[in-house]
C-alpha cells in the first residue's frame, strides 16, 4: 500500500489515474482524512503532501459464453471547468477638483457610497463566444455558455493546455492552460496564483507578501466591496475563492 508525495501538477484525480484506483477511494479513506481536511479540495494539493493510495481491488462478474458483453470503466475522464470573464477595465481617471465649498463625492473603504449608490459591477462573463482547447494534443471546439462557462472532459492524468477564444479574429486570444499547479488559497502562492488568473498580477508565485502583493490585494478589496487593508485575510480569501471557483 503505496504512499504517495505529490508533485507539482498531481490531483487526487491523476494519483488515481496513475495507480489504477477510483479517485474516491483514495480521498475517503480514514488515512487521508488529515489531509481531507487540510486541503478541502481533491484538485488542489500542494507539491510535498503525501497521499495514501489503498491497493486495488478485484471484482468478479458472471456471463454467458459466446455472448458479447460490454463493461463501462468508471472515475474517467477527469472535467475541466473555466469561467471566461471580460478583461478587466483600466484604471479610472484621476478625480476632477471641485470648486471650494461644493460637496463631496467619496466611497467608505467597504466600496459602497455613502448616497446609497451600487458600487461597479465585477467582469462581466463573455458569452456564447467560440473556442478551441488543445489539451495534450487533443483539440475540442465549442461555445461558451450562458454564463460563460466552458466545460471540458479530460483525461485525469493532463498537464498542459491551450485555450484559444474567438479563433480567427481580431479579438482572438490565446490563453495557456497549466493543469493541476493550483495551490491551496490557505497558501501565498496560492493567493497570488487567484489573482493572476483573475486579472491581477502580483509579480510572482512565492509564499512571500510583498509589497506589490498589498497593492493588488488593495485593488482588488476595493473592486469587490471589501475592506481595503492590503492583507490577504478571511474576507479576501473567500471572495477569490467565490470568484475564481476554487
Amino acid at each position: 500500500m503505496p504512499e504517495h508525495t505529490v508533485q507539482q501538477g498531481d490531483c487526487i484525480s491523476s494519483i488515481a489515474a496513475e495507480y489504477g484506483v477510483f479517485w474516491e477511494k483514495i480521498w475517503n479513506h480514514p488515512r487521508n482524512a488529515s489531509l481531507k481536511e487540510k486541503r478541502s479540495d481533491p484538485n488542489v494539493l500542494l507539491p510535498g503532501d503525501r497521499v495514501f493510495v489503498p491497493e486495488k481491488e478485484g471484482r468478479e462478474e458472471s456471463a454467458a459464453t459466446d455472448r458479447r458483453h460490454r463493461f463501462r470503466k468508471k472515475g474517467v475522464p477527469a472535467k475541466l471547468r473555466l469561467k471566461i470573464l471580460e478583461e478587466p477595465a483600466g484604471p479610472e481617471p484621476p478625480p476632477r477638483s471641485s470648486p471650494p465649498g461644493s460637496p463631496r463625492r467619496e466611497k467608505n473603504v467597504t466600496g459602497e457610497d455613502p448616497r446609497g449608490e451600487a458600487s461597479p459591477r465585477p467582469d462581466r462573463p463573455r458569452k456564447d463566444i467560440p473556442f478551441v482547447a488543445d489539451i495534450d494534443g487533443t483539440l475540442i471546439e465549442g461555445r461558451t455558455d450562458g454564463e460563460g462557462m466552458i466545460e471540458l472532459s479530460i483525461p485525469p492524468g493532463a498537464r498542459r493546455g491551450r485555450l484559444t477564444l474567438e479563433p480567427g479574429t481580431i479579438r482572438e486570444k490565446v490563453i495557456p492552460l497549466q493543469l493541476g499547479t493550483l495551490h491551496p488559497l490557505s497558501e501565498v502562492s496560492g493567493i497570488k496564483q487567484r489573482l493572476a488568473n483573475l486579472g491581477f498580477d502580483c509579480g510572482d508565485a512565492s509564499e512571500e507578501v510583498t509589497p506589490q502583493m498589498r497593492g493588488v490585494l488593495r485593488a482588488f478589496q476595493e473592486k469587490h466591496g471589501l475592506a481595503v487593508t492590503g492583507e490577504p485575510d478571511r474576507a479576501t480569501r473567500d471572495k477569490l475563492k467565490e470568484m475564481h471557483g476554487s
